[in-house]
């Protein structure tokens, strides 16, 4: 299976998401291997803000755009690209200030192209294009806020990433990261146990 990782944290190593990524990573290979894996890292490599002229470029006749333009629409191209190719994506978020990171947002922007990665039928329904992938999403948080009126973070990436045809996904919550010491060890295990029952290394029995 072929694998993306993304990367969003600014933190590098130090992020509580990435961990959770790598972690991932290393089951994986444990299981196969020659696994194709593919690390997209947000933080490390900002892709360019969604500003006016960034989406200028997308949005500009091919025969039109300037060399700056071309650039911006090369990298869109490659982004979408790696994600079409991928049969699983793994996403780590670090929430901040409840919201995405910005790194991340600016990824979403590049990738979500008319009738590229969605399109809108006859009817005016949406139909996303990018489909048959499983998604594993790992996010980290400050405090507890899964399944309550302010984890604005699972509504928005399952409503995007369903939007895009991606909609076989799970969700991993290492909460309370800011509670003290306790609740961040028992966060970070609960969410560290769920990415080993997710990622099953070679050898581990599953359940029926």
């Amino acid at each position: 299976m072929n694998t993306l990782v993304i990367l969003s944290s600014i933190l590098g190593d130090q992020s509580h998401s990435s961990r959770l990524a790598y972690r991932a990573i290393e089951r994986i290979r444990q299981a196969d291997p020659a696994a194709r894996i593919t690390v997209r890292d947000l933080g490390a490599e900002p892709v360019p803000y969604f500003d006016a002229a960034t989406a200028g470029a997308l949005f500009t006749a091919p025969e039109a755009r300037t060399e700056a333009q071309r650039e911006i629409v090369a990298l869109s191209d490659a982004l979408v690209a790696e994600l079409s190719a991928a049969e699983r994506v793994v996403i780590a978020v670090p929430v901040y200030n409840f919201g995405l990171p910005a790194q991340l947002k600016s990824y979403f922007d590049l990738v979500a192209r008319a009738g590229v990665t969605f399109r809108y039928t006859p009817e005016g329904v949406p139909e996303g294009l990018l489909r048959d992938k499983r998604v594993v999403v790992l996010y980290a948080r400050g405090g507890v806020a899964a399944g309550t009126p302010v984890d604005s973070i699972t509504p928005y990436l399952r409503t995007f990433l369903g939007f895009l045809g991606m909609d076989d996904i799970e969700f991993v919550a290492a909460e309370g990261i800011k509670m003290g010491e306790e609740a961040q060890r028992q966060g970070l295990d609960r969410a560290a146990a769920r990415v080993d029952a997710l990622f099953p290394a070679a050898g581990s029995l599953q359940a029926a």
